[in-house]
């Protein structure tokens, strides 16, 4: 199975083999579920599972699959959540992974996640997620939320190419596709978060390369300040927090 999953393509062919054998209720299962890898399709779409900050959370087909580099972005959110009366919204929230997170680890807080896409809103009602279907936060009260969290798609439009086949081919480009500069939705997240978070409240948004100095201007005209990016333990940019700090 390992050999058949490396000449796929697959770089953890032996993790993802193990998943796959500890999931597959039987011989016939595991096999099919064999050849949708070989075919490209992703892991968590055959198994209908991943884990995310040490739990199980659904992934239904055609909806995006949580990565496990987001993770530090849930725990932060996390950590700046109020832990009495605290309320969160996780915009482009796919199948629920940050605010499920945010749920279980305050369990007093109100979180909401919204999403364009109806079945990555129901995937996340079935994670136990309270999921809206809109366009961002469009139809939230303003001045409503101590934390905002987003991982909207980033990936430059010319270097979706240089994205793993299986996710250029199977994953929807909705949730990939940033634009020229790959921040075209990510601006859009900042005016949002800047009508929905009450002053003091934080926003968190995942973006990668040298983007966090790009969205600065953006940033600061919306009313954000102590601007700061985390990197994970290659030195790659991971995303940006800000405060909301209205004049």
């Amino acid at each position: 199975m390992v050999n058949r999953l490396i000449a796929a393509g697959c770089v953890a062919a032996s993790e993802e083999a193990q998943e796959l054998v500890a999931v597959a209720p039987d011989e016939d299962t595991l096999e099919a579920w064999i050849r949708c890898r070989e075919h490209g399709e992703p892991l968590a779409w055959i198994t209908g599972r991943v884990q995310f900050c040490g739990r199980t959370v659904r992934v239904d087909r055609g909806v995006y699959v949580p990565r496990v580099q987001s993770e530090a972005l849930a725990r932060l959110a996390a950590d700046f959540l109020p832990r009495h009366g605290g309320r969160a919204v996780d915009l482009c929230t796919g199948v629920g992974a940050i605010a499920v997170h945010l749920t279980h680890e305050v369990p007093t807080a109100m979180v909401l996640g919204i999403d364009l896409d109806e079945r990555a809103a129901s995937c996340a009602r079935r994670n136990g997620v309270h999921a809206l279907v809109g366009d961002l936060g469009e139809s939230l009260r303003s001045g409503a939320f101590d934390v905002v969290t987003a991982v909207a798609p980033y990936v430059p439009t010319g270097q979706l190419a240089l994205l793993p086949a299986d996710v250029a081919r199977h994953e929807p480009r909705v949730a990939l596709d940033g634009g020229d500069d790959g921040l075209d939705l990510v601006r859009r997240v900042v005016a949002t978060a800047a009508r929905l978070l009450r002053p003091g409240g934080r926003l968190l948004i995942e973006v990668g390369g040298e983007q966090d100095k790009a969205l600065g201007p953006a940033l600061a005209e919306c009313g954000f300040s102590t601007v700061w990016s985390w990197f994970d333990e290659d030195g790659d940019l991971r995303g940006v927090s800000a405060r909301y700090s209205p004049r």
